[in-house]
């Protein structure tokens, strides 16, 4: 639950938030930034927005802590944290082990297979090789986000065009079996498991058009949260995602994709190191329906960010 009403705040704090980026979710990326400055404005910290249009950023002095929203290439993958670390500032989020980590999809199921957290069977292909898996199956871009180069192969021949369209961003594919289940997200803060949300497509599959329905109008997703699991399902889940978490050796906070099929079965999907954090956005849902509300879940990633760098809030 939220601590005092004041306890949290970051009042004279300067903070200047990173958004925007080079990547195929620079407007997903823009969205966030602007949310998240007013939400920091609101928890009493002086505010500063950088759009960051190249991987590279001059890193200006005066500010406290770099609110990092750069979503996907360039924020996510440990480029702009090797920067910052460089530069001997703080920042929020993971480092930049972490970070690359987890934004390359390949390394985080190689990681989860040797630790034991449940996933779909898989293999690496590049471009030309043959799939040995049978369809179904989902066909993965490992280094994208928002969905961006993700496609269910439910027929033979619906395999070959969603290599093409995958093989434009890298050398390497991600070809998974397809497990159907129910579409769970936990957002993990700290060390603990917030609320689970339900995404219910409006049409579809949780594809870029219906996570976004304010870029790509006619989409759209319902949330449920808290999920409607019973007391075991949601323990269950949550456990799962913050196994996942730490076996990436994740520290700050994260948003962990899961699919629940059957009995109970987990399988999960990715994490999110820089997930969306517009006020309507996932993890920000999970929170408010924990009793921490956006400003204050801002905080709280801060103060956790800066005691993973040793530092004070």
């Amino acid at each position: 639950m939220s601590g005092s009403a004041t306890d949290w705040r970051l009042e004279g704090m300067r903070v200047a938030v990173l958004m925007g980026g080079p990547g195929s979710e620079r407007e997903v990326s823009l969205a966030s930034g602007a949310g998240v400055m007013a939400a920091l404005r609101e928890a009493g910290a002086e505010v500063q927005g950088f759009d960051l249009h190249e991987a590279r950023f001059d890193v200006p002095g005066g500010f406290d802590v770099f609110f990092n929203v750069v979503h996907g290439t360039f924020g996510e993958d440990g480029g702009l944290q090797r920067l910052l670390e460089r530069a001997g500032v703080a920042y929020t989020g993971e480092g930049p082990d972490g970070s690359e980590l987890a934004f390359d999809k390949i390394r985080t199921r190689r990681r989860f297979a040797e630790r034991g957290i449940p996933g779909a069977a898989f293999e690496v292909v590049r471009p030309g090789e043959a799939v040995t898996l049978p369809v179904p199956l989902v066909v993965k871009a490992p280094r994208e986000g928002s969905s961006v180069g993700v496609h269910i192969v439910r027929t033979p021949d619906q395999l070959a065009p969603a290599l093409t369209d995958a093989a434009r961003f890298g050398d390497e594919i991600l070809v998974e079996s397809f497990f159907p289940g129910r579409e769970l997200t936990v957002g993990i803060l700290g060390d603990r498991a917030l609320p689970v949300v339900e995404i219910r497509p409006k049409g579809g599959v949780y594809d870029f058009r219906n996570k976004y329905p304010f870029l790509s109008p006619g989409g759209g997703a319902d949330h449920l949260c808290p999920a409607p699991l019973d007391e075991s399902g949601t323990r269950r889940v949550q456990a799962t995602a913050l196994a996942a978490h730490r076996a990436l050796g994740l520290e700050v906070y994260s948003r962990v994709d899961i699919l629940f099929g059957e009995e109970e079965a987990c399988c999960v999907l990715e994490i999110n190191t820089l997930p969306g954090m517009t006020e309507a956005s996932l993890l920000p849902e999970a929170a408010a329906a924990a009793g921490i509300p956006y400003p204050e879940l801002c905080a709280r990633i801060i103060r956790l960010s800066m005691a993973r760098n040793g530092g004070s809030a």
